[in-house]
């Protein structure tokens, strides 16, 4: 155990965010560099190292909390990267963008604030990167088997990376000119300095991982080839096929889909655009969607020079505290201020979009909404509430309905769909074809970037076996599991 009283003598402490002012000013990450260091130690010294630590459970990947917990509060830091490294390949990705399903599981946070797990964790690999801890891990003797991983997300990167380390030749085709996935195109730099990807990147290439940009499988490569030229096939593509707003004006310049907004955003920071096609400057801006992806759309708005951003739900405003319906250890549906809502802007609640209105040029000017109330299992529109507001850019972020892949190369590879339109795979991650797999979002559906880790590190797993008959690599979970996030 850490500090035995850390949990009574210690207050919870966050990392500290620049002021609004100063960072809506550039699009560096949100958090002061490096405000971490003088307090972490003492927080790590909260954890109770549980008898039974459910921040396991809490966490796909299984991440072994309470011993990095407890060597950090040590400053026993390499041997901390290691534990943390045991379960995680990217423990800078999830320290940055996990929601910290592992924190709502936390035994302290029945009664107090639960241990700051995430702060912990990208304390623990940033000191690793700055003290040159993270370092190629070159597989002794190679396979002569070749792997295929379609995508270069998180799932797609985890998977690669285990199968390179085991001995197999990978190479991954990303159908976008930078690797990444959403993590490049999809994440807003003041969320995550795409840094972290580069050098994590050139890690992989390092140890043998080869990576093939502008390359669409399905349409660049077929399906067949694939299967000719590779002896697995793994199938990372995402969930990416976004919901769309059927609503009259749907057709209006202005009204785009939240992926095509943000990516050019971030292609304005790798240097591809001056200033972004679609932009937010001058402009009402509504963002319809609460959750992650709209809060991101807020933040990049803000930094865009918007006159005004409102975002719209439909759902009613969650509530501050755990609701009775949802239990420790669970993870809660509650009120969350992002940093992107602490920049300003107006939530609006319980209203749904009955159309656009634009100017006699097609280009949007108005939203008209309702509010809504949710009765006999759909929502109603209440009479006499409807609103208008101004509107000269709308994007939208309802979430994903499936993967895209199954347009082109699921047919191609002729794997089967299951209900909800994502891949079909068995309980070890494989699909109707032999040595076809599916992981992450693509099979999972639209899920949190620890189960696309969790899933890819399973995947090569079951791949490794399925090349040699037998693996030493971890594998995590199984595609049933659910853990207790809700």
């Amino acid at each position: 155990m850490a500090d035995p009283k850390g949990f009574l003598t210690t207050p919870k402490q966050l990392a500290e965010r620049r002021p609004v002012d100063v960072r809506l000013r550039d699009w560096n990450e949100v958090y002061v560099e490096r405000s971490l260091l003088p307090i972490i130690t003492k927080q790590a010294g909260r954890c109770m190292d549980c008898g039974i630590p459910f921040c396991h459970n809490g966490c796909p990947l299984g991440n072994l909390i309470p011993e990095w917990n407890d060597l950090a509060y040590r400053d026993d830091w390499t041997g901390a990267i290691e534990r943390l490294h045991a379960t995680n390949n990217f423990p800078e990705f999830t320290g940055r963008l996990c929601p910290a399903p592992c924190e709502s599981a936390c035994v302290l946070g029945i009664n107090q604030d639960a241990v700051t797990i995430k702060n912990v964790e990208v304390t623990i690999i940033d000191k690793a990167w700055d003290r040159g801890g993270v370092t190629p891990q070159v597989p002794e003797r190679l396979s002569g088997k070749t792997v295929a991983v379609i995508g270069s997300g998180p799932a797609g990167l985890a998977a690669a990376q285990q199968l390179t380390r085991a001995g197999h030749t990978v190479v991954v085709y990303e159908r976008a000119d930078r690797i990444g996935g959403l993590l490049r195109y999809g994440i807003p730099e003041f969320k995550m300095e795409k840094r972290h990807i580069n050098r994590r990147i050139e890690q992989m290439r390092a140890e043998g991982t080869r990576f093939r940009t502008g390359v669409e499988a399905g349409v660049d490569i077929s399906g067949q080839d694939l299967r000719s030229r590779f002896d697995a096939v793994v199938i990372a593509a995402g969930a990416t096929t976004a919901r769309d707003l059927p609503v009259p004006g749907r057709e209006l310049n202005g009204v785009h889909q939240a992926m095509e907004y943000l990516p050019l955003a971030n292609k304005v920071q790798e240097g591809d655009y001056v200033d972004s096609p679609i932009t937010a400057k001058g402009k009402h801006v509504v963002v319809i969607g609460g959750g992650d992806t709209g809060a991101d759309c807020v933040g990049t708005a803000h930094r865009q020079g918007a006159l005004s951003v409102t975002q719209l739900e439909i759902m009613p405003r969650p509530s501050d505290d755990r609701p009775a319906g949802q239990p420790w250890p669970t993870m809660p549906m509650t009120y969350k201020v992002t940093s992107a809502h602490e920049e300003g802007g107006e939530r609006i609640y319980s209203v749904s979009t009955t159309h656009f209105a634009g100017d006699e040029d097609g280009n949007v000017q108005e939203l008209h909404l309702v509010e809504v109330e949710f009765k006999d299992g759909k929502f109603e529109p209440v009479p006499g509430s409807e609103k208008v507001i101004p509107a000269q850019l709308v994007t939208l972020a309802m979430g994903f309905t499936g993967t895209d892949v199954k347009n082109g190369l699921v047919e191609q590879l002729g794997v089967d769909l299951d209900a909800r339109g994502n891949v079909a795979r068995d309980g070890k991650f494989g699909t109707n074809v032999d040595g076809v797999y599916v992981c992450g979002d693509a099979g999972r559906g639209q899920s949190l970037i620890v189960w696309a880790i969790a899933e890819g590190r399973s995947a090569a797993s079951a791949v490794d076996t399925y090349l040699g008959g037998k693996t030493p690599l971890p594998a995590p979970i199984k595609p049933t599991d659910r853990s207790l996030v809700v």
